[in-house]
């Protein structure tokens, strides 16, 4: 009997001994010992996709159909180009004779209360130059173009300007951004036989103070004919040579 007591309390002791040995374990019915769970793991921070990388598929709605405005807007821009060279290259062709040339140019003369975000002439129907800004940061800066040069068909034609503007201020004054405006300009003329037609066009501000700021924007052009500039082939005349002093006659000696 005391030798079944002895191991009784021995067992007890071997029993308590491991769970101290165990702190996290829990004791299991019967006086066994469960092991402690062990901790969830914590999952792996994902860094964000590459842009360039995500299928267009998998973009927002928004950025697809702003990327596919700019593929666009620079497909359009890029058929304008070619087609405006079609369109010299034949009037080159039927224009007969020595054919015409016209240089059209356009200068930004608009105060600091507009900014230039969008600019397209039209010749006789035909675009020939267009020019976007919609962020309205660079297109204002620029203070002249070149639009056309080139040869065109002798007789009328007709030239059309569109330049849109956004307001630009600051103060009080910030609510001009919110706000775009329009100025259109429309000028005919005459392309003569052998002369070049100069067509200067400015985008200004007309009026005064007092004037609506959408009445402000204006386009004007003024024309000119001139002859074409024609290089000599006239070789340089030599400048004479000074000629040469005569020779002193000696004077009989005394």
């Amino acid at each position: 009997m005391r030798a079944t007591t002895t191991a009784v309390l021995f067992s007890s002791l071997l029993i308590a001994t491991s769970a101290v040995a165990q702190p996290g374990a829990t004791p299991a019915p019967g006086g066994g010992s469960a092991a402690a769970p062990a901790p969830a793991p914590v999952p792996a921070t994902e860094p964000p996709p590459d842009p360039a990388s995500v299928k267009p598929e998998d973009m927002p709605t928004a950025v697809r159909m702003r990327r596919l405005e700019q593929k666009t807007q620079a497909l359009k821009e890029r058929a304008w180009q070619l087609k405006a060279r079609v369109q010299m290259l034949k009037e080159q062709m039927i224009g007969g004779g020595v054919g015409a040339q016209s240089l059209i140019a356009h200068a930004n003369d608009m105060g600091s209360s507009f900014r230039l975000i969008k600019l397209i002439y039209t010749l006789d129907g035909t675009q020939v130059f267009v020019r976007t800004d919609e962020t309205a940061d660079n297109l204002y800066k620029t203070k002249s173009f070149d639009i056309f040069s080139g040869p065109i068909a002798p007789g009328n034609h007709t030239l059309a300007i569109v330049a849109t503007y956004r307001g630009h201020g600051y103060g009080v004054f910030e609510y001009l951004s919110k706000y775009t405006f329009t100025a259109r300009g429309n000028q005919s003329f005459i392309a003569g036989e052998g002369k070049l037609s100069k067509i200067d066009c400015r985008g200004h501000e007309k009026g005064g103070p007092t004037t609506p700021l959408e009445k402000r924007p204006a386009v004007d052009c003024k024309v000119t004919q001139v002859s074409p500039e024609k290089g000599t082939d006239k070789a340089p005349t030599p400048a004479a040579a000074p000629a040469a002093a005569p020779a002193a006659t000696p004077t009989p000696g005394k």
